[in-house]
């Protein structure tokens, strides 16, 4: 158990992975304040009041990303901020205004919070996307790879979370109140504390629905939500980490992934692609339609599909000591997750 005393603010504590590290945290008898962007008592935040210590040891607190100090109240004492606020999504109206705008702007203003609060360190949640937007060929994956070639017109996303964990060291590099540490995960997957379907695992609800005309070359560096937030709060606790902390247990791909989810019992009911195009002529004749996509799907698919991503996380597990819960655990946890929020039938 914690210093029941200790407060650690989670930014985007109703998201995917924050609201995992929300109940991580008061499992181990922190004290959290998470921050929200409607109102705290909005109904569709009672998942995280019934949580079990939140009735103790959770406040929630408004805080919009764009809107500078908006997270003054949330920082004021705090001994800890994990930063996990940021959006997520390959296709937007306005990459610029929609996705980097939020993702640099708003991690400068929760730094500022942070640095005016009292903060002693900084988690900050990046993402592989900051490390590469074209994995795959001989290159090993590691802290010291930075994405350089994303851009608002190519892979957008990918570069608004280059942009704002760049944007964050600079910060961190003139601030002598906090020290920063940053985890990048690859694609995070695993069951939802929320309702609503979360965009990672959609890639099971589109396999399963019949979105993919065949089996293709793309294949998944893959991590679950709660390890990534067992990592966050792991990289908080230790007062040795520092630096950038790749997350990502095993890579799959499209073969593989639909073979597993025939094991699991996904097959017969359901509308798992079947006709193989992972080969070169399938990759040339996915990469011609995907200028037929939308901009930041087809981005996507262009730099993706037929490479395969090699990592080296020994760091993550040499220095925070995480361990990883196994792929099929996760997938199976994550299907048996979907269907009872109703994103899949059945």
């Amino acid at each position: 158990m914690s210093d029941t005393n200790t407060i650690v603010t989670v930014t985007g504590a109703s998201g995917f992975v924050g609201s995992w590290i929300v109940c991580q945290l008061l499992e181990k008898g922190y004290r959290v304040r998470g921050t929200v962007r409607g109102a705290p008592d909005a109904e569709k935040y009672a998942f995280l009041r019934d949580l079990d210590g939140a009735d103790e040891g959770l406040e929630l607190v408004q805080g919009e990303l764009l809107t500078a100090g908006s997270y003054d109240e949330a920082m004021e004492g705090a001994d800890y901020c994990i930063h996990t606020a940021s959006p997520y999504a390959l296709d937007v109206d306005d990459p610029k205004t929609d996705l980097v705008d939020p993702a640099v702007q708003g991690t400068k203003n929760v730094l500022e919070a942070a640095k005016k609060g009292g903060v002693r360190r900084v988690v900050l949640t990046s993402s592989m996307a900051a490390i590469t937007d074209e994995p795959g060929g001989d290159e090993v994956l590691t802290e010291e790879v930075w994405n350089e070639k994303s851009s608002l017109g190519r892979n957008p996303y990918y570069y608004s979370k280059t942009m704002a964990e760049r944007a964050a060291w600079d910060f961190a590099e003139d601030c002598e109140t906090f020290d920063l540490v940053v985890i990048n995960p690859f694609l995070i997957v695993g069951p939802s504390l929320t309702p609503s379907l979360n965009t990672s695992n959609e890639i099971f609800v589109n396999l399963l629905d019949g979105e993919f005309p065949g089996i293709i070359r793309l294949t998944w560096g893959m991590v679950d939500v709660r390890d990534v937030a067992r990592a966050h709060i792991l990289a908080m606790e230790n007062d040795g980490a520092s630096g950038r902390h790749l997350c990502v247990h095993h890579s799959i791909d499209m073969r593989e992934l639909v073979e597993l989810l025939h094991e699991l019992g996904y097959g017969d009911d359901y509308s798992l692609p079947g006709l193989n195009l992972a080969n070169p002529i399938g990759d040339f004749a996915v990469k011609l339609f995907s200028y037929f996509e939308s901009a930041g799907t087809g981005s996507y698919l262009r730099t993706h599909v037929g490479r395969v991503p090699r990592f080296d996380d020994s760091k993550i597990r040499a220095e925070l000591g995480l361990e990883y819960l196994p792929l099929q655990e996760t997938i199976g946890d994550t299907l048996a997750d979907l269907k009872h929020h109703g994103h899949l039938p059945g």
